[in-house]
């Protein structure tokens, strides 16, 4: 049996892994003691020794020249959890090491969060329920409504949660128009949805969902002219990053624009908001960066994980791996 080893925060351990995942992989594999933390992983090496596969989650370490020199075995990591840019590195791939990752499975409560939001929207559920909760029994009156009907809603990036975000959508009488520039018209054509620009989904849709990825390339392409141009009571929703857009020229546009609506899961600078004024505005609804895999939701990615080892063990081709190629257009 091949050597391995948890390594991630205690918290992380619990969630991703459960009783019936560890029991799978501890079948498999030599499991070396119990669950150890980046920071015990650092204090003492030596525990990396013989490992050839690290199963780990968020709190990994980050796996440079000095964590490859006290585990000349490895040969693979399973993160059950999403992004893997926190601790891969040139050193890993270079190695050949194989990495694979829950990604996938990450997207599913992310593209199911944007789904019940865009379909709220389309009803403007949050500017009734926050008229009411404003104004009490005076606030309790309809207004005008997009609806779900030959409506249009955006989507902005065609990654793996926008491509489920469409799928979604599928059952649903709207009209999907979808931006990417990376991906070809066969995608477009399979998911059903119409390719358009940048500012034909902002001017046109009566929701838009972003879900692009964190690059250099797209901080800060979402402007305020963007939002300007938006329909009247039309939506913003970021499930994504929030340094994807300008938040200081969104709070601007909100400000002129009553009628708009911002749901944003994530914010600028590390979701602790560019401007301070974004708690403040009427017409903004703030969750905690809570669209993500969360709690049970994230034994999805244990299992992924278990899968994805018993290819591994029967050399079979991994559905989840990731490469360096594949890295630099992912989030």
């Amino acid at each position: 049996m091949k050597r391995g080893i948890f390594i991630l925060h205690a918290e992380a351990f619990e969630t991703i892994y459960g009783g019936e995942h560890r029991q799978a992989i501890a079948e498999l594999v030599d499991i070396a003691g119990p669950p150890v933390t980046a920071d015990a992983v650092l204090t003492d090496p030596a525990v990396l020794r013989d490992v050839e596969l690290v199963f780990s989650g968020w709190g990994a370490p980050q796996m440079d020249a000095a964590f490859l020199a006290a585990a000349p075995e490895l040969e693979a990591v399973f993160y059950g959890a999403g992004s893997v840019r926190g601790f891969v590195t040139d050193a890993l791939w270079e190695r050949g090491v194989v990495v694979t990752s829950g990604w996938a499975m990450n997207a599913v409560p992310v593209a199911e969060f944007a789904l019940s939001q865009i379909l709220f929207s389309l009803k403007r559920g949050w500017a009734h329920a926050m008229s009411i909760a404003r104004r009490g029994r005076d606030g309790r009156q309809r207004m005008p409504v997009p609806g779900a009907y030959h409506t249009r809603v955006g989507i902005i990036s065609l990654g793996a949660i926008g491509r489920l975000v469409c799928k979604l959508l599928r059952p649903f009488d709207v009209d999907v128009l979808a931006c990417d520039p990376y991906v070809d018209d066969a995608v477009f054509d399979q998911l059903g949805v119409r390719r358009a620009s940048l500012e034909e989904i902002f001017a046109r849709c009566h929701v838009v969902s972003l879900h692009a990825p964190n690059l250099p390339s797209t901080r800060g392409m979402i402007a305020g002219g963007h939002f300007t141009s938006m329909p009247k009571d039309a939506t913003f929703i970021n499930t994504a990053r929030g340094d994807i857009i300008r938040e200081e020229e969104l709070v601007a546009v909100l400000r002129q624009r009553p009628d708009l609506w911002a749901v944003l899961d994530v914010l600028a600078d590390g979701d602790r908001g560019a401007d301070p004024a974004i708690y403040d505005l009427p017409n903004v609804v703030l969750t905690p960066h809570i669209a993500g895999a969360l709690d049970g939701e994230r034994r999805r990615m244990g299992a992924a994980m278990v899968a994805e080892l018993r290819r591994y063990l029967a050399g079979q081709p991994l559905q989840w791996q990731i490469t360096r190629e594949l890295l630099a257009h992912m989030a």
